[in-house]
């Protein structure tokens, strides 16, 4: 073990960076979930015994609660430590950059296919 090494070791900071990484139990549970929210719209999609609507909001709403298990234990985001604001926040900025490109990408070319047709 070198000298940083047992530094971090008797101070605490090997482990607080491990932590912030996420761990084994961390992944199995964003796994489970993953697949979970998966099989539900599968399902709904599947067996058709809901109405359209209802087979739709099913979909979008665990695709929600996906996007936010992929968030949390995968890129273990969060609102509670300084560097995690900081992480989230830039998140959310590029994420919102990107939806704003595609948004009016598909917005200019169907405005621009609409005016071919004249």
């Amino acid at each position: 073990m070198s000298h940083s090494d047992s530094h971090a070791f008797e101070h605490g900071h090997g482990d607080s960076h491990a932590a912030g990484h996420g761990d084994v139990k961390s992944y199995v549970i964003g796994f489970v979930l993953s697949v979970i929210l998966t099989v539900i719209p599968f399902w709904a999609v599947m067996d058709g015994g809901l109405s359209k609507g209802a087979t739709f909001a099913t979909i979008v709403v665990m695709a929600i609660v996906q996007i936010w298990v992929h968030l949390k234990y995968f890129l273990h985001l969060n609102f509670v430590t300084e560097d995690g604001k900081a992480s989230s926040w830039s998140f959310i900025f590029s994420a919102l950059i990107i939806v704003m490109v595609v948004g009016l990408s598909v917005w200019i070319i169907y405005e621009s296919n609409a005016m071919m047709m004249y």
